[in-house]
């Protein structure tokens, strides 16, 4: 799937979930060291986890991240 992001510096998530696990995230801009490093972190948990631990997260004063914008990526997918 591919996710158009918005309130962030990346403009798309592309990921894949197979049985509900999450795989081959990957980031369309924002901070490169971040986002592979949530790519990394998220490959292979179920998607409910990953909701779980990254929902609400903020990045400074924006309302949303990166991580933020995954979840909501993934709670599309699910629908």
């Amino acid at each position: 799937m591919i996710y158009k992001t918005s309130g962030v510096c990346c403009t798309e998530i592309s990921f894949e979930v197979e049985n509900n696990i999450v795989k081959n995230v990957t980031f369309k801009g924002g901070c490169s060291g971040n986002t592979a490093g949530i790519s990394r972190l998220v490959a292979g948990m179920p998607v409910d986890e990953v909701i779980a631990k990254l929902e609400g997260t903020k990045c400074g004063h924006r309302a949303t991240s990166c991580p933020d914008q995954l979840t909501k990526a993934l709670k599309e997918w699910g629908k």
